[in-house]
């Protein structure tokens, strides 16, 4: 459900943009995605229809683009991919690991007509 929230600031966001740009429509939003967010595409699709409807965002393409997520390991260093759900180092065996990426939602560009 927390996807209405987003959902509502991203097309906020982008009106602006577009609005300031001089658009007559936005036809793309290029999305980015971590692997450790919590945002579901599907979702953000279905809230998008239902709240761009009679905007000139309303026909907008939403693109996603899904980023892995990366742990480094605070004891050596190590930055590796979560497999399996597998929290421990694959390289010491320590579990005191931390994100480094793939965690983000973001708007990465618009386009406009």
């Amino acid at each position: 459900m927390h996807e209405l929230g987003i959902t509502d600031q991203l097309l906020t966001l982008t009106l602006r943009h577009a609005e300031e740009a001089g658009a007559k429509r936005v036809t793309r939003l290029n999305l980015v995605i971590g692997e450790f967010s919590s945002v579901v595409d599907e979702s953000i699709k279905f809230y998008w229809d239902m709240l761009a409807k009679d905007t000139i965002a309303a026909e907008a393409k939403l693109c996603f683009e899904r980023v892995p997520g990366l742990l480094e390991c605070g004891n050596c260093r190590h930055r590796y991919t979560l497999a399996e759900l597998e929290v421990v180092c694959p390289v010491c065996g320590m579990a005191q690991s931390r994100v480094v990426d793939g965690d983000q939602f973001r708007l990465a560009s618009i386009e406009i007509e």
